[in-house]
């Protein structure tokens, strides 16, 4: 569906907001409700269009999932060879994840996506799958692959060439869906939601940042809500962290250590951030956050840290242009190869208000100033994230305007919105 140039204004925002609940947590909740001896409550499923890829894809393979007032119900069931080919639109998380689960219940199925993620590489998730005893053939190491089943469990202690929370997922699902045990080595910290999840619903996995192993044992259907989307909050975080004036606070958002990355290197920064009511709900991390406006110094952010900060290095690379001094931003190459390239993107966003970037294979470093307002169209590939974050300089160097609105219902339906009623009037 085409969408519309939409302009972000400058202002500061002041307020209380909340965010959808987290995208990764929801993926997941969903598969691992079709491998439950019983049918498994959700509440809070994330509303976007890549969570719908995967409701849709595993309906297509034979699970009943239906609405139940706000809440989502997964009955459980066996997955069955789907009736023409798995459209995973945008979504990777749906791609690599339910491959490793269709590979674990030995069921065939054609996957496919859009343009976008037809670019994105899947060779590293159909190797290690491979290596499990599945038969997948890809379109030169990308979508779409057919997967042919698998005959016989072959491998089941995997090292990993690369950290990925979906590699690393997609094989502790297929270990789930085939009723064996596995093993996954070679992690560097990538996020833990699917291990956090299973271990909720009474699996017998144990991991540290190197390592899962997950036992043979059936999941209870314990009900789930998921919490709020860090990533989607962190638009805001930044926002208020950057704009002159601003107090902002986010309610009921998942504070898995994995994924915070952009707080630890926001506060190094000399940001104000507080996390208050803080407690544990369905095996994830949760707290309100508490963001106010401060002046900030350039930082320097490793690989390791990068990799909990993956998703929000746009919003980082923002940052460091409003911060004192030259920030670097180690370990992020792969960004090129998310929806869109991403430090081409940081490269179009933070050029527009004359913030001097410079990009290597693997890093970026950005010499931080005085922004001068953009006034400028971002052109954000569709990339939902982009977009969002040109709405997040629009609030400190507005006013920003973006070619298209049409790739923020990927993840925040009403993102728009809910940052304008944080306006100050």
């Amino acid at each position: 569906m085409p969408g519309k140039l939409v302009t972000f204004h400058p202002g500061p925002l002041r307020g209380t907001v909340s965010v959808p609940g987290d995208k990764s947590i929801s993926h997941r909740a969903l598969i691992a409700g079709a491998a439950c001896a019983e049918p498994l409550r959700i509440a809070r499923l994330n509303p976007g269009r890549d969570v719908h890829a995967t409701r849709a894809a595993l309906v297509q393979l034979g699970a009943r999932i239906e609405a139940d007032g706000d809440d989502v119900v997964v009955h459980a069931g066996r997955l069955d060879p789907p009736q023409g080919t798995l459209d995973c639109m945008n979504s990777g998380s749906t791609a690599r994840m339910l491959l490793g689960a269709c590979s674990g219940a030995n069921v065939p199925a054609r996957f496919d996506g859009d343009a976008s993620l037809r670019r994105r590489p899947m060779e590293p998730v159909a190797a290690h799958l491979r290596a499990f005893g599945a038969k997948i053939e890809t379109s030169n190491g990308r979508l779409p692959l057919q997967l042919f089943g698998t005959p016989a469990i072959e491998t089941r202690h995997f090292i990993l060439v690369a950290p990925s929370a979906q590699v690393k997922s997609a094989l502790l699902f297929a270990g789930l869906f085939a009723g064996v045990s596995v093993r996954v080595s070679g992690d560097r910290g990538s996020r833990d939601h699917t291990e956090r999840l299973l271990r909720y619903l009474g699996a017998e996995i144990e991991w540290d940042v190197r390592a899962a192993r997950l036992s043979v044992a059936p999941l209870m259907s314990h009900d789930v809500e998921v919490a709020g989307d860090f990533s989607s909050a962190a638009f805001f975080i930044s926002a208020a962290v950057i704009t002159p004036g601003s107090a902002v606070l986010i309610e009921d958002v998942g504070v898995n250590p994995t994924r915070t990355g952009l707080l630890d290197a926001l506060r190094a920064m000399g940001a104000s951030i507080t996390l208050q009511h803080e407690r544990t709900q369905c095996g994830e991390p949760i707290a309100d956050i508490a963001v106010e406006h401060r002046p900030l110094n350039a930082t320097h952010v490793g690989a390791d840290q990068a990799l909990r900060a993956i998703d929000e290095i746009p919003l980082l690379a923002l940052a460091a242009g409003f911060a004192h001094g030259t920030t670097t931003i180690a370990g992020v190459g792969d960004l090129r190869n998310k929806e869109s390239d991403r430090i081409a993107a940081i490269e179009r966003l933070l050029g527009a208000a004359g913030i001097a970037v410079v990009s290597e294979r693997q890093g970026v470093s950005i010499q931080g100033g005085r922004p001068a307002p953009a006034g400028k169209l971002i052109e954000t590939s569709d990339d939902h994230r982009i977009a969002m974050a040109a709405a997040v300089l629009g609030c400190a160097a507005g006013p920003v305007a973006i070619d298209s609105d049409s790739s923020l219902d990927v993840s925040f339906p009403g993102f728009a919105a809910a940052l304008e009623a944080l306006r100050v009037p």
